[in-house]
């Protein structure tokens, strides 16, 4: 069988955009596809980073929507993964996660927008063609985390050397522990064992050279990470 170069992205033939799900969450992927079936047509899906980078560079959608939070890195890691091979394609974030360091993370990433799973179906879709048509698109409270951060620093880009040293885990973790989750409950928020919880806390302490969790939660809060 011949060899074939990358995919054309182009419309679904009755004229609807190509969107691309991705979410660890079979049940949330079902309801997303149920609800805008209508109006897009649903190429593919994945759960994990991997399949996510596979997928979607086979099925050359329109817009990929994004999940943050995922077991094995999340919605950055696709990001990062597909945007110097992949650049037509256009990212908008679905998130349950309203946090300011998420949503600039994703922009900086390369996301062209940042909703939350509250959105209703024709919200949604509306954001999924203004995002293809090259448009940035937010809910309306985390415009404003965007807007303060490029506002603070409007000639350079907006950069956190000591946030940047840490890995996308160890700022989920500095996260949930800022917010007062016992170890216990953030093993069980992000699908990792208490040791391996441990293990990121004990680097996080190490990179930002703090002696313990309370100095982490304060160093968050000034950040608005929180």
């Amino acid at each position: 069988m011949a060899e074939h170069g990358p995919v054309e992205q182009v419309q679904a033939r009755d004229g609807r955009l190509r969107v691309f799900l991705v979410d660890d969450h079979a049940m949330f992927r079902a309801g997303v596809r149920a609800e805008l079936g209508a109006h897009v047509e649903v190429v593919g899906e994945a759960s994990t980073v991997a399949d996510a980078v596979h997928r979607i560079a086979a099925t050359g959608p329109d817009v990929v929507l994004l999940d943050v939070h995922m077991p094995d890195g999340g919605g950055r890691a696709v990001l990062e993964a597909m945007r110097r091979t992949h650049p037509q394609v256009k990212f908008l974030a679905l998130s349950v996660s309203d946090a300011a360091e998420d949503v600039i993370g994703l922009i900086r990433a390369g996301a062209r927008g940042y909703v939350t799973k509250t959105i209703s179906p024709d919200e949604l879709t509306d954001a999924i063609r203004r995002v293809a048509d090259g448009d940035a698109v937010f809910s309306p409270r985390l415009a404003g985390f965007v807007l303060d951060a490029f506002a603070a620093r409007p000639d350079t880009p907006v950069a956190d050397p000591e946030l940047d040293q840490l890995t996308n885990r160890e700022r989920e973790v500095l996260r949930l522990l800022a917010r007062g989750y016992a170890y216990k409950e953030i093993a069980k928020e992000l699908f990792i064992s208490i040791k391996t919880v441990e293990t990121h806390v004990s680097n996080v302490l190490r990179k930002l050279q703090m002696s313990n969790r309370y100095e982490l939660s304060r160093w968050a809060a000034d950040r608005r990470l929180v």
